[in-house]
Formats: C-alpha cells, structure tokens, sequence
C-alpha cells in the first residue's frame, strides 16, 4: 500500500506527486523523492524497481522477508534491513523495515510494523537545514526512529525483571520465579536479533569508507551507533542478571528442599525411637526382662516419650525442626 510519495528540493517539500513521475523527478539537480509504503505487493515493488532502477537481488530480499538486518551496497545505493521489536499485550511483535536509497530518493518499506513513521516525515520537514542533506538525512531519520523505539521495550524488560527479582527471596515462589525468567529471556532474543547485528551494520555509515552520498552526514550515522550500543550494552546487563536470577532461584529451591528433607530425617529419627524399642521389647521370647513387671509398660512408654522429647529439643535447638 502506497502511504506517500513526496518529491523535496534544497531541505523544501514540493508536493506529493504520483509515481508514474517520479523518474521525472529524481534527474533535477538537488531534487530527491521519498515514498513510504505498507505491506507491499510484488507488483507495487516492481514498479518502484523500475522507477528508482533498484537491484533486483534487494528487491527479492524485500519480498521475501525474514531477513536478518543488514546493511548492503549496490553501487552507489544503499539496501537496509531493520528489525521493529514492539509490544503488543504481554508479548512482543517482530516487523520489519527495508529502505533502498540512492543519492536522489529514498524507498521505505515496513511490514507487520504496528507504528508507521509519519512522525518522522514530519520531524524531517520541520528541519528544511538538515534534510537539504539529501537522502542520507532520510536514512538516518528512519534508522533513528527505528532504534528510539527500541529504548521503551528495554524498559520494560528492566522492570520485569525487577518485579520478579523481589519475589525471588519469598519461600515457596522458586518454581515461579524461574518460569517467569525462561519467559523474560525468551523476550529478549528477539531484540538481541535486532539490535546486534544492526550495531555491527551502522559502523559502515561513519568512519573509514562510506558511500559517497553519506558522508556529510557520519556523525548523525555515529548517534545512532551510540544508541545501539547503548541498547546492547542493557540487554547484556539484563540477560547476565536473568543468569544470576535463575542461579539464586535454583539456589533458593534446593535450600527448601534440603530443610524439607532435615525436617523430615528428623521426625523419621525421632519415630525410628519407638520403632527400636517396641521391635526389642515386642520379641516373642518367654523369658524377658521386666517381662513380668508390674510397671514394666508404663516404664517402656515413659522411656521411649523421654528419649524422643529429648531428640526432639535437640533438633529443634539444632533448627532442624
């Protein structure tokens, strides 16, 4: 689906035009045009192919999908592949944003991304200076947009995690807590998919050799690095803290389990009293000691109550019960 297709000349709008212009447009001097499209068909990628002359091995990237992001060159244009992460109830959603661009236009095209990019258009209008820069102002404008977004689900990843390290202390919530933690973990690959290799790809936009038509504009291509790095530098923090959780929540199960079990090896010992004595005193020999006694039951009942109150103080003393 077609969202817009707007010609800019010198950082200035000059109108939406349709596409059947737009190679008319992109050969004035210091003119480029830029179209955003939704879900798009072969068709509409076809003809955006023949208008922009755009390479067929990127072109069937784009309709293929699934790709994972990437920064490639076709001589003088660009093929860039992002990852959107963005939430949707409790889970997150995965989209995905190609941009072609050459030195005079600039083809975005995003699918199964909730959040369209009309703001960013018009950030990028509201700066006549910095979008005279030309279609590399564009890319960079999309790219930040792209990562911006990424900030907020790192936050809430942060504050799952800090939910459910507060529970990880309270006895019987082992099992939960580390249910949960598979779960946050499993949250974050996604956007360790995105962002790491995006990180690896934006260092050839700033710095050493970069396309021709980038290079007044490195230091805005340097900002969005930073920020990836600074993303990848959380995530890091949060998957070694999910480690260290689940390594305390094990920790935490097998310390229950081992009071259970002195708990239990306690009450078997103090049992294992009348076990022992009623075994010896009920062997079916005719003569015995105190066999004949007239206090002798009384006797043996009060021994073996002696001996397991006095088992039982030990144990408690001892914490085991």
């Amino acid at each position: 689906m077609l969202i817009n297709c707007v010609a800019y000349q010198e950082g200035k709008k000059l109108s939406d035009i349709p596409v059947e212009d737009i190679s008319d447009y992109i050969e004035r001097p210091g003119c480029f045009v830029w179209v955003a499209l939704r879900d798009a068909t072969p068709e509409e990628l076809a003809v955006m192919q023949e208008e922009f002359g755009l390479h067929e091995l990127a072109i069937e990237d784009a309709l293929r999908g699934q790709q994972r992001p990437k920064i490639e060159e076709y001589g003088d244009s660009l093929f860039v592949v992002m990852q959107t992460v963005e939430r949707s109830g409790d889970e997150l959603t995965v989209g995905e944003v190609h941009i072609f661009v050459g030195v005079n236009y600039v083809l975005s095209v995003r699918r199964q991304v909730q959040n369209g990019f009309l703001g960013v258009r018009a950030r990028a209008e509201r700066e006549p200076a910095l979008l005279s820069k030309g279609s590399s102002f564009v890319l960079y404008a999309l790219m930040d947009a792209v990562v911006d977004r990424y900030f907020p689900v790192v936050d809430l990843l942060e504050q799952e995690l800090e939910m459910i390290e507060e529970r990880i202390f309270i006895q019987g919530a082992q099992r939960g807590n580390i249910q949960r933690l598979y779960e946050l973990k499993r949250k974050l690959l996604p956007l360790r998919h995105a962002v790491a290799p995006l990180t690896e790809a934006v260092g050839k936009l700033h710095g050493g050799r970069v396309p021709a038509f980038c290079a007044d504009t490195q230091e805005y291509f340097r900002d969005v690095h930073d920020h990836l790095f600074r993303v990848s530098a959380s995530l890091d923090t949060i998957r070694d803290t999910i480690s260290t959780a689940i390594q305390v929540s094990l920790s935490m199960a097998a310390i229950d389990e081992g009071e259970v079990n002195k708990r239990l090896a306690a009450w078997a010992a103090i049992f294992a009293v009348f076990t022992a004595f009623a075994g010896v005193w009920g062997m079916n020999f005719k003569i015995m000691p105190e066999l004949n006694w007239e206090y002798g039951y009384p006797a043996a009942i009060g021994i073996m109550v002696s001996v397991c109150g006095y088992l039982y103080y030990r144990f408690r003393k001892s914490g085991w019960l």
